[in-house]
């Protein structure tokens, strides 16, 4: 079986990517995919994981894990998502370490799944922002005791995706940027549901709500549907187009007010950005997926 689990990272989506999903559910049944509800799977292969402590899990864990999540026999392809999967968001830094967890999860999902087709889907973002959402979630600590020994500066998401991979090394991993997410959706739906390139597919421009006035967006849908057969590329090019004319001033920007900043760190952290894109962008085994590429 084909098995897509999205995980994380922590603010980058917020289960849009599923939702988005879910809101295809002819293309799922046509295609023999499943996408449960995630209270039939979070907790459950959290505890098996937590259960097992490292050890590998006994004959048939996975047959009773399957079960337990899906009813249905003939499945192809399962479709899974826990933005918590690798961490809460309260211990992303726990022992200074960005996701320190992350080698260990990946691992330990493998062995549940030894023999299946896995593919490991986690989204990235300007540290900055992402540190920002972080801060403002429920339960949140203060930003000395999240970070702990650890700075701004500090989030390397080379490293985690670097851990990500190595944890299941024989799986495939996808990652795109948070901010590119109004130009790739469309391709990263049916990348995760595993559909060919120029499948129909439904919410592909949801992320640009809010960012484009409404009348833009369905100028912009119209313009899609008129010709479905024109290549990512040639598509990406006329959402940039109508999203640059349609956009809603100031809509995506954010203002940094939950840690103290500057400019100079800002722009550094974005230099480590983009310097952290490069670098999973040459990584064997990883699959970025960038708009116009």
């Amino acid at each position: 079986m084909q098995i897509a689990y999205h995980i994380g990272a922590h603010g980058n989506d917020e289960d849009r990517l599923l939702k988005s999903t879910l809101r295809n559910a002819d293309l799922l049944v046509q295609n023999r995919i499943a996408a449960p509800g995630p209270g039939n799977y979070r907790s459950l292969i959290r505890t098996t994981i937590q259960g097992l402590d490292g050890a590998p899990p006994a004959a048939g864990t996975r047959d009773i894990l399957l079960d337990s999540i899906i009813d249905d026999d003939d499945v192809q392809r399962l479709l899974l998502a826990n933005g918590n999967f690798i961490s809460v968001a309260n211990r992303i830094f726990e022992h200074g370490v960005f996701y320190p967890q992350a080698e260990s999860k990946t691992r330990a999902l493998r062995r549940l799944f030894p023999d299946d087709e896995l593919s490991l889907y986690f989204s990235i973002s300007h540290p900055a922002t992402f540190l920002q959402d972080a801060l403002s979630r429920p339960k949140s600590k203060p930003i000395g005791e999240f970070l702990g020994i650890s700075q701004p500066e500090d989030i390397n998401w080379a490293d985690a995706v670097r851990r990500i991979h190595a944890g299941a090394p024989d799986s495939e991993l996808v990652i795109w940027c948070t901010e590119d997410a109004p130009l790739i959706w469309p391709q990263l739906i049916r990348h995760f549901m595993g559909l060919p390139e120029n499948t129909p597919i439904a919410d592909e421009l949801a992320p640009l709500t809010g960012l484009m006035d409404q009348g833009g967006i369905e100028q912009l849908r119209k313009e899609l549907d008129r010709d479905p057969t024109r290549d990512t590329i040639a598509r990406q090019t006329i959402i940039a187009d109508f999203w640059a004319e349609h956009a809603i001033e100031g809509a995506d920007e954010e203002e940094i007010s939950l840690f103290e900043t500057d400019e100079e760190s800002v722009a550094h952290m974005t230099e480590d950005y983009d310097a952290d894109i490069a670098e999973i962008a040459a990584m064997e085994g990883v699959t970025l997926i960038l708009p116009f590429s």
